[in-house]
């Protein structure tokens, strides 16, 4: 990728939580450390069930113009469920949660130098104010390039001027896919999704050493005891992938199913032994009667049972090693 480009997000939402507590609040409940929100950093994170089962994920900024108050950036469908879900936890605490200003708008601007194009820092997370709105390296992974948050007309307005192209959202999201990374709902169920089977913790959605919040103690217990075994890998075909759940197998045998997909690469929820047998007896995946091959991505640290040897770093559109 060597363009600069950026598109709209219109499947984005934006959640402002304020008042006195606003941050002791978000401290208890979400998956990362509320301590490292500023106006120069944005984390990614999560709120999971009691059981430590997947519920929403966000990006939460500093809101650029308005003191104490945060933005959380996430899922316009389920923005409802979100408010609701947190309104619950909220009893006596001096909070606030109401929409950002209905010209706001979430922005992803990608390509190689984007974030040195507005300002940034190209390391995940590092954010600025810009353009009446916050802009900030992508807390999961710097290769995602940028998101701006802000009055939507001078957002894109700013992105154009600092040499952005605009473009559909399918380019983004077959980067997003090409680098393994899923999508909220699109890729984690609802309420029966671990996000370590998720990769949520390599794509730092949670902080280990932060104090307690909902679905702390199976998070931790999950990865201490390395009970994992199955995980979202990116996947390709040589033809157009199947449809969200259609199921994957090997040898007559279901190890997996489908996620989100464009295209020829998508993401599928594979059984991590399913990788290394495929391997070993050089059989394919199949989903949906396309053969699809597995990707280790570069970030991903997993141990030798896909038999696959050490990781190599590729380009940030290629994905990782093959299985």
């Amino acid at each position: 990728m060597t363009e600069r480009n950026f598109t709209f997000l219109d499947t984005r939402g934006l959640l402002a939580v304020s008042g006195a507590d606003a941050g002791a609040f978000l401290q208890n409940l979400i998956s990362n450390d509320m301590g490292r929100v500023s106006p120069d950093r944005t984390v990614y994170g999560t709120l999971l069930t009691p059981q430590g089962k997947f519920l929403h994920d966000f990006f939460v900024a500093a809101h650029p113009a308005r003191d104490g108050v945060y933005l959380l950036d996430t899922e316009a469908g389920r923005l409802d469920d979100l408010e609701r879900r947190l309104g619950m936890y909220r009893l006596r605490a001096a909070v606030t949660l109401e929409r950002a200003a209905s010209d706001w708008a979430v922005f992803a601007a990608f390509g190689d130098g984007a974030a040195p194009a507005l300002g940034l820092e190209p390391e995940t997370g590092a954010t600025a104010a810009r353009a009446d709105g916050v802009a900030f390296v992508d807390p999961r992974l710097a290769a995602l390039g940028v998101r701006a948050v802000g009055a939507a007309s001078a957002t894109a307005r700013s992105l154009e001027e600092s040499g952005f192209a605009r473009t559909g959202s399918g380019a983004y999201d077959e980067l997003r896919l090409s680098l393994g990374v899923p999508d909220g709902s699109r890729d984690i169920l609802v309420g029966k999704s671990f996000p370590l089977e998720c990769n949520l913790d390599a794509l730092n959605a949670i902080d280990y050493d932060k104090g307690c919040y909902v679905g702390q103690e199976l998070t931790a217990r999950t990865r201490y005891r390395a009970t994992i075994r199955k995980r979202l890998f990116p996947v390709t075909a040589d033809k157009t992938l199947p449809g969200i759940g259609t199921k994957i197998t090997l040898d007559g045998k279901e190890v997996g199913e489908m996620r989100s997909s464009a295209g020829g690469g998508g993401l599928a929820l594979l059984r991590i032994e399913s990788l290394k047998s495929a391997r070993e007896r050089g059989l394919p995946l199949m989903a949906g009667g396309a053969g699809i091959v597995a990707h280790v991505p570069a970030w991903m640290e997993l141990d030798g049972a896909v038999g696959a040897g050490p990781a190599r770093r590729p380009p940030p559109a290629q994905g990782g090693r093959t299985t």
